[in-house]
């Protein structure tokens, strides 16, 4: 049926993505499949003419960090220590911050923009409202119930659905690490954001060689590899950027110069080896802090530099600034 279909279209561009060839205009172009972390803050880190900004914004997350500015001193250093019990807590309980339990805080806060992506998914696809998701639901969520033999027979296209049906339930089954068929919010979160989790590269790798091998023999061309940013107009001449995107599959996208990429050479480029980005945010708050020199932060040094954690500009604070309060 005609509803089926369009809802049936409708949930896998939301899951899968529309793909659009980019214009010269675009920006970097080929970035569209890289999964590269985004930087704790686009503030620059100069502590030392007093700008914390880039400090507020990798511990707290961007948005809870603008929350902050709005309070009292009094007001961000009360909720900054309920933060740096919550920070022991999730670690060891012995009433210290260690480094390994503040990178752990700082990583937390950063991935707040995926757990509400996965937030916002839950209720559609835990349909009998159990706590999990198995695979059957999210099957029938987002490609519709249908009777065994019959699956997309009243969708054009039906054997491209099969396909991404195939791929989702393969995707599902390496995300579901205890092999229960039922996903946790854990197990859901690294099928929606597979780029996310080290047991899901293999499945990333994989999906990405699907998309550009063309000619299906294991590996991505040069001109796999250009058909997937560019499709040429019949007489067109090719743009500058594409010849720029040739000279890079040529000298950084293919090591070892054997003319196309396998699947190590795709999971280099799709996943690029990244710094630990929590990690660095988290050495330097614990040098900064560290009154005594013991690697280590008790909550007393921390609320004495509470304004490199937080922060705040205001006298006062207004009522609707808590969206974040029961997590923070």
């Amino acid at each position: 049926m005609m509803w089926r279909a369009s809802l049936l279209l409708l949930l896998l561009l939301l899951r899968h993505g529309a793909q659009g060839k980019p214009s010269p205009d675009a920006g970097p172009h080929g970035q569209g499949r890289v999964h590269q972390a985004a930087p704790l803050s686009d503030a620059p880190h100069d502590d030392s003419h007093g700008n914390f900004q880039y400090d507020h914004e990798a511990f707290l997350g961007r948005e809870v960090a603008k929350e902050f500015d709005q309070l009292t001193p009094e007001e961000s250093q009360a909720r900054l220590g309920r933060i740096v019990d919550r920070m022991d807590r999730a670690g060891d309980g012995d009433g210290w911050v260690s480094l390994a339990e503040l990178r752990a805080w700082i990583a937390h806060t950063q991935q707040r923009h995926i757990r509400d992506s996965v937030s916002a998914a839950w209720d559609t696809y835990d349909t009998d409202r159990d706590g999990r998701v198995g695979w059957e639901e999210l099957r029938n969520a987002t490609y519709g119930h249908y009777a065994p033999g019959e699956e997309f027979h009243d969708v054009e296209d039906a054997e491209t659905y099969k396909k991404m049906l195939a791929r989702d339930e393969r995707r599902f089954r390496v995300a579901d690490q205890d092999g229960d068929s039922m996903a946790t919010r854990e197990e859901l979160t690294a099928f929606l954001h597979p780029e996310e989790f080290p047991h899901m590269r293999d499945i990333v790798i994989a999906e990405t060689l699907e998309d550009l091998d063309r000619n299906k023999d294991g590996y991505v061309q040069v001109e796999e590899y250009i058909a997937d940013l560019y499709s040429a107009e019949p007489g067109e001449e090719e743009p500058a950027w594409v010849q720029t995107e040739r000279q890079q599959f040529r000298d950084f996208r293919d090591l070892n110069k054997d003319g196309h990429l396998d699947g190590s050479e795709v999971g280099h480029w799709v996943l690029p080896p990244a710094q630990d980005q929590p990690l660095v945010e988290a050495n330097h708050l614990l040098h900064e802090s560290d009154t005594d020199k013991d690697g280590r932060l008790s909550k007393a040094e921390i609320l004495s530099n509470w304004n490199m954690f937080v922060g705040s500009q205001a006298t006062n604070y207004g009522e609707d600034l808590t969206r974040h309060h029961d997590e923070l």
